[in-house]
Formats: structure tokens, C-alpha cells, sequence
């Protein structure tokens, strides 16, 4: 399983836990790290000051490679990226906005910088300004994605021909087996979030958990298309949403639905009616709560075997 990717970060396993808020601080990522992929620490919902607490933590936790997940949207997203150069991580992995205006200073500090697209001409503008690689994320993916709605298995053979940075898939994927299609379609390595959420060292709370692993092929919605379209599992605040959604709901009506800190109230809270709980589509195929070490090694067990299986 070694390629560009594994020699690029360092890592044993072409396998990338997800930069999730409100899941993915020091403990997922370092617990990840030390089993032979590469952990993520979610910056999207950490101030500064507790982003660098995580990053030291991760450090004293793992020798391996780790990263940070930075959304360059943030405000704050200055202040996160001098945090990050302070404390020497040397992997990031940027998300929502252009990488352009910062690639700059990642290079100079000698940072490998992965961005997250979703269609084929955001991948092309992150090679042209310096992305080492790049992930396609289809519309399966939890959160927020792209507006395009290719899936993952369309996404990834179209930023293969056209790029010829490294191609890492998303969205949907949560099994051995899904990354062997991945590495079928020309990826080099995947990018995993939900089922590392379904794990004890994520920091979600146990009713998030627990939902993720009671849910079925038809648990998950889009909403919020006109604001950042997000995918989550169905409850009672996403029936308003798209009750509202269909009745032609502006922009404002839906930021007001929104309100702040719904994915907190979700993700890290716990409440299954009002908050957003962020997962991908093949959170039906998750049965059970593991430690990332049993996760891991059933990963790369049922990739083994997906591959004997098609060579038979």
C-alpha cells in the first residue's frame, strides 16, 4: 500500500482520519497516528489558544506524522494558521476557501499542504498555486459540501485525469472494501470521517455515537443548499429546515434557522432534535463503537480481503 501519498506523510497506511469539529481533537488524531495512518486535528471549532493546547498534546501522544485541518472561511484563520507554524506541524490539510493566499507562508515553513475540493477546477487551482495533493470529496461526504453533488465514485476518475498531484477520495467511505473502489478509481489514499467519529477516542458525545451506529441506508438529508449545503442525519430541526427549504426560504431565513452553534449542540452536546449531527451516507454500513486500534486493523483485514476476493 505504499505511494506518493504514504511517502509524502510519512504514514504506513494510505488512510486519513477526517479534521471533524467537535470529534477530532488530540486523542482521535494521535490514537490514529500511532496505529499507521494519519490523524487530523479539526480546527474548524477550536479558538487559537486551544488549538495549540491540542497540537502539544498530539505531540507528547504520538511520534508519528499528524496534521491539522484548517478552514480558511474562519475569521480567525490567520491566527490558527500562526499557531500551527509555531508549534512545527507539517501537515495541513485546507478546506473551505481558495488555498491561494496562504500557500506562501505553509511553503516557506516547509508545510505539505492538502486541500479539500469538490469538483475538478478547484482541484486544478490548487495544484497551480502549490497544493502537494489534494482530496476529492463527493456529495456523500457528512457536513458541508460541495454544490456540484458529484459523488465519489464520478469525482475521483475525473481529478485523476486531470491532475497529476495525488488524488486522496472522501465521502462515503467507511470500509475496507471502499478503500480498495477508491484505489480502483485512481486514488492514492482515502480520507475517512464518520466511522473514525464511531470510535472511543473521538470526543463526540455518546448520543451522536450511538445515532451513528442506529442508522440506516436512508438516515442522512441535505440542507441549507442556498447557505452551505450540509449533510446530516434526519431529526426534528432538519423536518423544519426543509419544510422551509420548500416553501422558498431565503438566505436570511435560513442563516436565522441555523442560529449559532448547531453543530455543536449536536456533535458535542448530544441533542438529537435541535442540532445538527454531521455524518456521511455510509453511516448505515456502521454497527459498532470500536477503539481506532481494532478500527484500523479491521480496515486494512477487510481491504485484504476485498483484494483477494477480486483477484480470485
Amino acid at each position: 500500500m505504499k505511494n506518493r501519498i504514504t511517502d509524502l506523510l510519512k504514514i504506513d497506511y494510505p488512510i486519513i482520519q477526517a479534521g471533524m469539529v467537535w470529534v477530532s481533537g488530540w486523542k482521535l488524531a494521535s490514537a490514529v497516528s500511532n496505529n499507521g495512518g494519519l490523524g487530523l486535528i479539526g480546527a474548524g471549532s477550536m479558538k487559537p489558544e486551544l488549538l495549540r493546547e491540542h497540537i502539544q498534546k498530539c505531540r507528547a501522544a504520538t511520534s508519528k506524522s499528524f496534521g491539522v485541518n484548517l478552514p480558511l472561511l474562519r475569521g480567525d484563520a490567520n491566527e490558527l494558521l500562526n499557531v500551527i507554524i509555531e508549534e512545527g506541524v507539517k501537515i495541513v490539510f485546507t478546506s473551505a476557501g481558495h488555498p491561494g493566499k496562504f500557500i506562501e507562508q505553509l511553503k516557506k515553513n516547509e508545510i505539505k499542504v492538502i486541500h479539500v475540493v469538490s469538483n475538478v477546477k478547484q482541484a486544478l487551482k490548487a495544484e497551480s498555486v502549490g497544493c502537494d495533493a489534494v482530496v476529492g470529496e463527493g456529495v456523500e461526504a457528512g457536513g458541508h459540501n460541495g454544490v456540484d453533488e458529484l459523488t465519489t465514485f464520478c469525482l475521483i476518475p475525473m481529478l485523476v485525469d486531470n491532475v497529476n498531484i495525488p488524488v486522496i477520495a472522501a465521502g462515503g467511505i467507511v470500509n475496507g472494501s471502499g478503500i480498495a473502489a477508491a484505489l480502483a478509481l485512481g486514488a492514492e489514499a482515502v480520507q475517512i470521517g464518520t466511522r473514525f467519529a464511531a470510535t472511543i477516542e473521538s470526543s463526540a458525545h455518546d448520543n451522536y455515537k450511538r445515532k451513528i451506529i442506529e442508522s440506516n441506508d436512508t438516515s442522512t438529508t441535505l440542507v441549507l443548499k442556498k447557505i452551505g449545503m450540509t449533510r446530516i442525519i434526519k431529526n426534528k430541526w432538519s423536518e423544519i429546515v426543509i419544510k422551509a427549504e420548500s416553501g422558498g426560504a431565503d438566505e436570511t431565513a435560513l442563516k436565522n434557522l441555523l442560529g449559532e452553534k448547531r453543530e455543536r449542540l449536536g456533535i458535542f452536546e448530544g441533542d438529537e432534535n435541535e442540532g445538527m449531527m454531521e455524518v456521511g451516507q455510509g453511516v448505515g454500513l456502521i454497527k459498532e463503537i470500536l477503539s481506532v486500534e481494532s478500527l484500523m486493523k479491521k480496515l486494512i483485514q477487510e481491504y485484504d480481503e476485498t483484494i483477494k476476493r477480486i483477484s480470485n
